[in-house]
């Protein structure tokens, strides 16, 4: 069969090669990081590999795709509006930007781009663990009009994630307090921990709290907090060198759970 186009797409961080034929239909894709090439047709085996001959490494398994999980059954099962999994980095925020962009010209920066910043840094971060077998969530709403900035689900376990901008701003620590500068410290760990227990109710899992300073020029802690994890933005690489605790099929489980809106309405 000739005339077949090979097609490069990336998605949540995985790279795939379609293979198509002159109708734009496609016949096969290979997954470089799988090592895998699924075919919808075996009588297709011949030519699909010969189009996929350039930009094949190494040796790779052929067959046709595998049987969908129930986690994969569920995700195609919700309607779009249902799907917090395309949500963006700061998602609700570039929502209320849009809305309500402000006036032109501030004496101060707007709090809110700088929380988006923060949110887009941190975010941008998390989806980098993805080949790491991790599946994060931005932006996931909560009944009340609170929403957990990031849900991140790995092998070590599931964290709700709340970001704080720090911009070369020294950072003093004092459960439940958090002292940006020289502002008035705020119980912003009573939140965090909030966030987490009500995602814990939510999923029936364990999620454990943690707090990233986005920028911070020092962090100094005086009273260790309770049971949240402390980062800077530099230090998110560090939650996929944790130990295992979930298998894969127990992520891709709980992240299609969590990626309902549904499981977040009560």
């Amino acid at each position: 069969m000739s005339g077949l186009r090979v097609v490069p797409t990336r998605r949540h961080g995985r790279e795939r090669l379609y293979v198509c034929d002159t109708e734009g239909r496609a016949l096969a894709w290979y997954d470089r990081d799988a090592g895998r090439v699924d075919l919808l047709a075996d009588d297709l085996r011949d030519a699909v590999l010969t189009a996929l001959g350039p930009f094949v490494t190494g040796p790779v398994a052929v067959g046709p795709p595998p049987v969908p999980t129930p986690a994969d059954l569920a995700r195609l099962a919700l309607h779009p509006d249902d799907d917090l999994a395309p949500n963006r980095p700061g998602e609700a925020l570039v929502h209320a930007l849009d809305r309500d962009p402000g006036p032109a010209h501030r004496l101060r920066p707007d709090p809110r781009r700088r929380a988006l910043e923060a949110e887009q840094t941190v975010g941008a971060a998390l989806d980098r663990l993805d080949g790491a077998g991790w599946r994060t969530l931005h932006s996931v709403p909560l009944p009340g009009g609170d929403r957990i900035h990031h849900l991140a689900i790995g092998p070590a376990g599931l964290f709700a994630v709340h970001t704080l901008y720090a911009r070369r701003q020294r950072v003093l620590v004092a459960d439940p307090a958090v002292a940006l500068g020289r502002r008035d410290p705020r119980p912003v760990l009573r939140r965090v921990r909030a966030e987490a227990d009500r995602a814990t109710h939510a999923l029936t899992a364990e999620v454990r709290p943690v707090l990233v300073l986005v920028g911070a020029a020092e962090l100094r802690t005086v009273r260790p907090p309770r049971e949240v994890r402390v980062l800077r933005d530099t230090d998110l690489p560090d939650l996929a060198r944790l130990g295992g605790v979930l298998k894969p099929a127990d992520v891709e489980a709980l992240h299609a759970m969590a990626r309902d809106r549904g499981t977040w309405v009560d």
